[in-house]
């Protein structure tokens, strides 16, 4: 099991994947890094792909959160060299794509780091964060995007892992969030107003 609190009165079973959805500016990222350095610090793996966030900054965030040295933490960036910063070179902790655009090298890239970490021997669950499916849907149409994700959830379930995907829910129509909720185990919402409540179809269906 992987357990959510403090943070969520909940515990979900290996191979879920979780929408953290609502407005912007109500903390779905914070969230998403305090679900993922929580289980750093019980030895768990950690796997981000960022679209709003250079690597250097997910790293030191996630760092900030957890008190685990030398922890097996990655990040799939795919901001830098869409910014025009096309130097930069895959290095043991990071791998980068072209753009949030590049879904295919966005997924090989995350499946070589989550292989790597399912296979080690020293590490017990593997968590993974995707911020964020709004930006995604920038770049890309729906049906695409829900392709990706069939396929990038997938491979989550097949190591029974936990995901964690952030969305800016009121930037969507209705049609693209029921279409992308299909895709999840459960949701997570936030607000500007109340803290942040689970609920898995398990035992509400959407």
């Amino acid at each position: 099991m992987y357990d959510l609190s403090p943070h969520l009165d909940a515990q979900v079973d290996p191979g879920t994947n979780l929408l953290i959805s609502g407005p912007p500016l109500t903390g779905k990222h914070s969230l998403a890094l305090d679900i993922l350095a929580d289980g750093v610090d019980t030895g768990d793996s950690a796997v981000v792909v960022t679209t709003k966030n250079g690597a250097d900054s997910v790293l030191q965030d996630l760092s900030d959160r957890t008190t685990a040295e030398g922890a097996p933490v990655a990040v799939v960036d795919c901001v830098t060299r869409q910014q025009g910063i096309d130097a930069v070179r895959d290095v043991n902790r990071i791998k980068y794509t072209s753009s949030p655009e590049d879904m295919t090298g966005i997924g090989i890239n995350f499946s070589e780091f989550l292989e790597a970490f399912h296979a080690s021997q020293e590490i017990t669950n593997n968590r993974i964060l995707l911020n964020s499916l709004s930006t995604l849907l920038m770049y890309s149409d729906l049906e695409t995007v829900f392709r990706f994700l069939h396929v990038f959830t997938g491979r989550i379930q097949s190591v029974d892992g936990l995901g964690v995907f952030c969305i800016d829910e009121p930037t969507h129509d209705g049609q693209t969030m029921n279409t992308l909720k299909q895709l999840f185990d459960g949701i997570i919402t936030t607000s500007e107003t109340a803290d942040p409540e689970i609920r898995l179809a398990s035992s509400s269906p959407w």
